[in-house]
């Protein structure tokens, strides 16, 4: 910094202005000390700066699986966030393992960053707790965290489900499979209850056959979907848990394409979606705002809001596109 001074014909102070930001300089200013910048090579040594400000402006994001479609916006709208609030992001997979997930959160803590956004793998966060404690903001997404209080940012899961099921019911749907995800996954036990509670309230009743939870590898999911749409009473619909769900049972019912035809609606919308005949009814959440809700919400916490721990429920909504509104097909 002395040597751009020097060459800038500035003081140590203007340097730190500019390089960090700061108002007060004027652009001539400015341009001199950015063209010293270049023509030495500064960079600014940012390990040095942490121990001067205690802060590392950097957050950290731990998801299920960066290879899932529903990810992509949400780990864009973080990083476009911390991005606005001059932080970097780093990220990584828990490949919805809990030990993972712990151990790469950890990681991230010593590191340093100054925030951890998580969506949970496990049921038990009590390991985040002297992170919190000495000063980590945490907030979770997608799920809530497990034996402590904390931030977190859902879609209505129960509500979506709910509202999807009762949709095929609409349409003259009585015997409705669902599948779904594992069940200690709070998302897959929160569509099986909207499913359950849309059954119910139409006076219906859900056959045990008529309910698979489990791995969504493609192999699983076609064979429980196979068994449902089988037997002497097959259902006539089916309801998808999440986004992998659907995909496997457009596969499975593209091949069935000779038999009579089966409804179907999924949790989560995925690309082409639409582009498919019929198009496929989802049940839609907005990733993107799940992690823009959340990022506002960790930040809100770095700058020292006193807040209690929050719940935020954002919702869903119903598309129509054509796979849902095949009617039942009657003998």
């Amino acid at each position: 910094m002395k040597d751009v001074a020097a060459q800038a014909g500035v003081g140590l102070k203007t340097v730190s202005r500019v390089v960090n930001g700061e108002p007060g300089v004027t652009p001539d200013t400015e341009r001199r000390v950015q063209e010293a910048i270049d023509a030495l090579g500064f960079r600014r040594n940012d390990s040095a700066r942490v121990l001067r400000k205690g802060r590392t402006a950097t957050v950290g994001l731990v998801l299920e699986d960066l290879a899932d479609p529903f990810y992509g916006p949400l780990n864009r709208a973080v990083e476009e966030v911390a991005r606005a609030h001059g932080a970097l992001l780093i990220n990584g997979s828990s490949a919805e393992d809990p030990e993972r997930e712990r151990e790469l959160a950890l990681a991230l803590c010593a590191r340093r960053v100054d925030g951890l956004i998580v969506i949970p793998a496990g049921d038990d966060h009590r390991y985040l707790e002297p992170e919190i404690r000495a000063g980590v903001a945490t907030v979770f997404v997608d799920r809530p965290a497990g034996r402590i209080d904390a931030d977190v940012v859902l879609s209505d899961s129960f509500g979506g489900a709910r509202d999807g099921v009762a949709h095929l019911i609409a349409g003259g749907h009585r015997r409705i499979g669902f599948i779904g995800d594992h069940p200690r996954i709070h998302t897959a036990t929160e569509r099986l209850r909207g499913y359950r509670a849309a059954m119910a309230d139409a006076g219906l009743p859900v056959a045990e056959s008529w309910v698979s939870l489990g791995s969504t590898a493609p192999d699983r999911v076609a064979a429980a979907a196979r068994a449902m749409l089988g037997g002497p009473e097959p259902v006539s619909a089916v309801f998808a848990g999440n986004n992998r769900v659907t995909v496997t049972l457009v596969r499975v019912l593209a091949d069935r394409e000779r038999d009579r035809p089966v409804a179907l609606v999924g949790f989560d919308d995925f690309e082409l979606a639409d582009l498919l005949r019929p198009g496929v009814t989802v049940v839609a959440q907005d990733a993107a705002a799940l992690g823009r809700v959340a990022t506002d919400r960790l930040f809100q916490r770095l700058a020292g809001a006193d807040l209690p721990p929050s719940r935020i429920e954002l919702p869903t909504r119903l598309i129509a596109r054509g796979s849902g509104e095949i009617p039942p097909v009657s003998g």
